[in-house]
């Protein structure tokens, strides 16, 4: 006779567990990964040296209020430390700020492609996912307000967005901020800020510091290229910080990714070198598929989102297959709702050469 085993809380078996770009290809050889949206010019250098030299007293438990990141992240950006939380990448900070800001049954909206994480941490958390769709790929602030009901409690939004590299302005965001009860969370995630060049973008530093309600992370997994010591940070109002600092793991940044991240908040020229690269190439590499009769949806981060026909043999499925057979990994996007686009991130000169190649040669066109 089987015995009762144990249940899991409300919603957990809800979830669909979070599949990660690929990385590995069956084939010996190395392959071109286009799928994870991380920077192709690695860490900074003094980064790496910082983390080894952390390696010398792996004994010792790091300091558990990270005070020399905290102190860097706002002597690099003029902030508060004692406002700014850390954590094991920026997506333990909205883990934490789910945990901490949903009952079972409040509801929280993100937009219609937004991070497959925010379902899963609502959901995790008793509370109910609302999705608000999207006008043209974008976070549409007159949908999201729609879907506003008293159990609302949080509000995420990707800025710019992944996987469709989309932002909004400062502009539409203080409108959304001003429209929000106050009672409501406004969660910027800015995962991809450091690298977009419009004048009327801004990560959410502003709103932090001028309201009670509003919280932005960042990550160093992105532009620093420190995706694998997983590090992330958030500005919040004081009351926010202290309660994430209440809940979050006693040593929840290990020393070595804090060491790391002191050295590459400080190194300003390769963050810009990442940007420059970034910039020249985006361009390019959307010039060139535009130019192959794909479409491109325009896009602020270091990855666009390409779309390819309905037709079998040039779907985005075949596609993705093509490019395997070619050593080039990207990232399929229909968990996003979006089964007929790839993701694919900028890589290094040849590699988004070869990604053209590819590309052209899949849709039997010549490149240039």
């Amino acid at each position: 006779m089987s015995r009762p085993a144990p249940s899991p809380c409300s919603g957990i078996l809800q979830i669909e567990q979070y599949v990660p770009g690929e990385s590995e290809l069956a084939a010996d050889e190395t392959p071109i990964k286009l799928s994870s949206n991380e920077t192709p010019l690695g860490p900074s250098p003094k980064a790496v040296t910082a983390f080894r030299q952390a390696a010398a007293e792996l004994e010792r438990y790091p300091d558990w209020s990270v005070t020399a990141l905290r102190k860097a992240i706002a002597g690099r950006y003029g902030l508060n430390a004692d406002r700014i939380a850390c954590g094991a990448g920026s997506d333990e900070i909205l883990s934490l700020l789910a945990q901490a800001y949903l009952e079972p049954g409040d509801e929280a909206i993100f937009t219609q492609h937004g991070f497959l994480l925010y379902r899963i941490i609502i959901l995790a958390n008793g509370g109910v996912p609302v999705v608000a769709p999207e006008t043209e790929y974008r976070s549409d602030v007159g949908q999201i307000l729609s879907r506003v009901t008293p159990q609302t409690r949080i509000v995420f939004v990707a800025n710019p967005n992944n996987p469709t590299g989309t932002y909004i302005s400062i502009g539409e965001v203080r409108a959304l901020r001003a429209e929000l009860p106050d009672d409501v969370l406004l969660v910027l995630d800015a995962a991809y800020a450091e690298y977009v060049r419009h004048n009327d973008y801004e990560a959410g530093i502003e709103l932090v510091a001028t309201t009670n309600n509003t919280v932005m992370t960042r990550t160093f997994s992105k532009i620093h290229g420190l995706a694998g010591a997983r590090l992330g940070w958030a500005y919040c109002p004081p009351e926010i910080a202290d309660v994430l600092n209440r809940i979050r793991g006693p040593f929840n940044v290990s020393a070595a990714a804090m060491a790391a991240g002191v050295a590459a908040i400080e190194d300003q020229a390769h963050e810009a070198a990442a940007v420059t690269h970034t910039e020249q190439w985006l361009s390019w590499v959307t010039a060139e598929l535009t130019d192959l009769g794909l479409d491109v949806t325009s896009s602020a981060a270091n990855f666009i989102l390409v779309h390819f026909p309905a037709e079998r043999d040039k779907s985005a499925a075949a596609a993705d297959q093509f490019l395997k057979s070619r050593g080039i990994i990207v990232r399929r996007v229909s968990a996003y709702g979006l089964p007929n686009a790839l993701r694919m991130t900028i890589g290094l000169e040849a590699d988004n050469r070869a990604l053209v190649k590819a590309l052209a040669e899949f849709l039997g066109r010549p490149a240039a």
